[in-house]
């Protein structure tokens, strides 16, 4: 099927959240998500009984059968692909593919992270298999994974356009601000340029605040035909367009471009094509922000201005609140929180948003949202529209 015939043919019917920032002693991935799997649930008017889908990970575990058996439910269906931090996103494009070939009618998505309860997360990242890439050619030389490897992307950018450490505070002290504006988000206290330039670099160029949170966290959303989340409760969000693509594992040793490839941008240019939509019609943007370059460099290959333009465009609070330009609206990874992979929260805030649950930082008639996630290293492209 020609993927522009997808287009609103599929609806997030209920999100639902639990263990946000810092799970009690005695949760586990498991056991969050599945909370926050009952509440999507409740939220999209369903019953258990009624989900014959489920996808879900975690970290880098297969959780499909583990949240099927410990929930009771008897799908038909499962899937457990784990492609970093978007994964959840492309379980979305999944669980459509799934419904068009009609191997289940109403899919639940989860995740869940006890990484900081876990203290399982370090600067260094995880052990590796030495007998894989990174456990060769990354690990036993020390290198900060994955935060090295961005503040390369950062440095690079830096000398190739003129961008400045203040243009990465940009980034920072936006989503600090809206953070302010959200009760669940872990960073809410004031940050100022002063304080952004004063904090310690972590893998120059990159300071602390350039880099995301470390919490737990675990979200779900229900995705049902379109025309059946019409006679649900909750507003239908519908699955305007996607675009998504692979080029790597973990180890981004090929001769690309570090910050301008061309994959994002074409994943961009068909999303929106297949949405029917234009850059004008998008009223909000979602970013996968795990570290402030990331947010420049998507805005640069998205289109909303031109490369080498990103440091001067999030100028004058331009994407905080009440710029002009709506964008990580939740707080994003870098002050709201960031559970390990941060596809979820993206779909979650983009969906309240939609619906015009978020309160003081609401986005006033938002009808349309752009959602850009990445996974593992430079790794997988994915980019979402999402509209009512």
């Amino acid at each position: 099927m020609d993927p522009k015939a997808l287009s609103g043919r599929y609806a997030i019917a209920g999100v639902g959240e639990a263990g946000m920032g810092k799970a009690r002693p005695g949760d586990t991935a498991l056991s969050l998500q599945c909370e926050a799997a009952r509440r999507a649930i409740l939220d999209a008017g369903l019953k258990p009984t009624d989900i014959d889908g489920v996808f879900a990970h975690w970290d880098d575990r297969a959780a499909g059968l583990l949240v099927t058996e410990y929930m009771g439910l008897k799908p038909s269906y499962v899937d457990s692909t784990v492609v970093g931090g978007q994964s959840n996103l492309t379980h979305v494009a999944h669980a459509m593919a799934a419904m068009e070939a009609g191997l289940c009618n109403a899919a639940l998505i989860t995740y869940g992270s006890t990484q900081r309860l876990d203290r399982s997360r370090s600067r260094g990242g995880h052990a590796q298999d030495a007998r894989m890439p990174p456990g060769q050619f990354i690990q036993p030389y020390g290198m900060l994974s994955p935060i090295g490897f961005y503040a390369m992307q950062a440095r690079l950018h830096m000398h190739r356009y003129g961008t400045r450490a203040e243009d990465l505070g940009e980034v920072a002290l936006a989503a600090r601000r809206w953070a302010q504006l959200n009760p669940n988000a872990i960073a809410r206290s004031p940050l100022l340029m002063e304080d952004y330039l004063a904090a310690p670099m972590i893998a120059d160029p990159l300071r602390k605040f350039d880099i995301c949170q470390v919490t737990d966290s675990a979200g779900a959303v229900v995705l049902v035909r379109a025309d059946r989340a019409k006679e649900l409760p909750r507003k239908p969000v519908l699955v305007q367009g996607f675009a998504e693509q692979y080029i790597q594992h973990a180890t981004p040793f090929g001769t690309d471009d570090w910050i301008d490839n061309g994959v994002l941008a074409e994943m961009g240019r068909l999303a929106m094509e297949r949405a029917g939509l234009g850059h004008s019609d998008i009223d909000l943007v979602q970013i996968y922000d795990a570290f402030t370059i990331n947010v420049l460099i998507g805005l640069e290959a998205l289109g909303f201005c031109e490369r080498g333009e990103s440091g001067a465009f999030v100028q004058g609070g331009r994407i905080a609140p009440g710029g002009a330009f709506p964008m990580n609206t939740s707080g994003g990874g870098l002050s709201f929180n960031h559970g390990g992979m941060f596809g979820m929260p993206l779909m979650i805030e983009s969906v309240r948003q939609l619906r015009g649950e978020c309160g003081e930082r609401q986005v006033p008639n938002a009808r349309n949202c752009l959602l850009q996630a990445g996974g593992l290293v430079m790794s997988a492209y994915m980019v979402m529209i999402l509209g009512v």
